[in-house]
């Protein structure tokens, strides 16, 4: 079983001004007040965008890659409301929304789940979420980790496949990624599904509703948006928790919320992304953290044995961002990706190799039974 996971997709601002039909521009933001300001950032940087884009312009050499490697199934975490809702929220720096009718620039990279348990998805009020869930319902996008109440927000996204086998996709967003607390999906008020911090109840709670449901031949996948937008340190209790997720019963820890790649490792044969990074953003031209190299991103293609639960392989395609555009890097850049990846990793028992396709690959040598 093979499964494309990703970090961030943020389709608004600067993204939905391009498309075949622009939301409101208008913004709150301290220096910026018109969406349109991020697409010219990324044309001093990168050149001229035209405008309108095709719905699959963003997505770039990514498509093609995806069609190749044919993934069973497609998991991104979204991160930006899908609604015409003006009700920006308040207290937030940065607000994400792009217009229902720009969705066909999401489906276009036919995703089986999104993920909404992230710090974007009530940039736009509740009204903006309830509008966000019937968009992606409407599109026939499972979503996981937001919902009316508590409970639809705790619930997995179930992907069925052949041989009677499922993919069980559960979400959670934790107060370290910026999720506002009042966030929190109640059983009578709509929201994220919200974890405070890492303890031993929390994992459990996680993992007990993984025993409920799994059955023989499914792959449980967790997806959680935690930690801080740079860096590649891991706070040791991410650590824990991820381990304590994959000892209950996880077959996959699918970690995101950094602007770039963070370490991976492989625990107890069982992959844990600590950070996808972006995937698609308006990020360019916006300077200050340039030696992360934010603009090169990172397609996750992991095989799974379903008959165990246990990783088999690991590839990585990577991409750069240009002119608002996802197109394959070269290989001075999947070298320079390799290499950081590469030094952050080992502490994990992991390292990164790159091959002649420039595809990136994971070996690992520390795998507790």
């Amino acid at each position: 079983m093979t499964l494309f996971l990703c970090g961030d997709v943020m389709l608004g601002r600067g993204v939905d001004q391009i498309l075949p039909y622009p939301g409101d521009p208008a913004l709150r933001e301290a220096w910026v007040r018109d969406a349109r300001d991020y697409v010219t950032l990324a044309e001093a940087a990168n050149g001229p965008i035209p405008r309108p884009v095709g719905f699959t312009w963003p997505w770039g050499d990514a498509l093609a890659a995806l069609d190749e490697a044919r993934p069973d199934v497609r998991v991104v975490n979204l991160e930006t409301s899908v609604t015409r809702s003006d009700a920006f929220a308040p207290g937030k720096g940065i607000h994400y929304r792009m217009t229902p009718d720009n969705l066909p620039c999401l489906t276009a990279v036919r995703p089986d789940v999104c993920v909404l348990a992230n710090n974007h998805v009530l940039d736009f009020g509740r009204r903006g979420l309830e509008e966000t869930l019937d968009s992606l319902d409407g599109a026939g996008i499972a979503t996981a980790g937001a919902g009316r109440t508590a409970a639809l927000a705790r619930a997995p996204a179930i992907v069925p496949l052949t041989g009677h086998r499922r993919v069980l996709l559960y979400s959670f967003g934790m107060p370290s990624s910026g999720i506002p607390w009042d966030w929190a999906a109640t059983g009578e008020r709509s929201g994220v599904n919200f974890v405070a911090r890492f303890s031993r109840a929390a994992a459990d709670d996680v993992t007990s509703r993984i025993r409920e449901r799994k059955r023989p031949g499914d792959i449980a996948v967790v997806s959680v948006h935690w930690g801080s937008n740079w860096g590649y340190a891991v706070p040791p209790d991410d650590v824990r928790f991820a381990h304590a997720l994959v000892d209950g019963g996880a077959d996959l820890v699918h970690g995101h919320s950094s602007h770039h790649p963070r370490p991976m490792e492989v625990y107890r044969g069982r992959l844990v992304l600590y950070g996808c990074g972006d995937l698609v953003d308006d990020y360019e031209g916006i300077t200050g953290y340039e030696r992360y190299r934010d603009d090169l991103r990172l397609l996750h293609l992991v095989r799974v044995d379903p008959g165990t639960g246990r990783t088999t392989d690991v590839r990585m395609t990577p991409l750069r961002a240009r002119r608002l555009r996802l197109l394959h890097a070269t290989p001075d850049d999947a070298a320079w990706l390799r290499a950081v990846l590469d030094r952050a990793c080992r502490d994990f028992g992991a390292r990164v190799a790159r091959e002649p396709d420039n595809t990136l690959t994971l070996h690992w040598t520390r795998d507790e039974p």
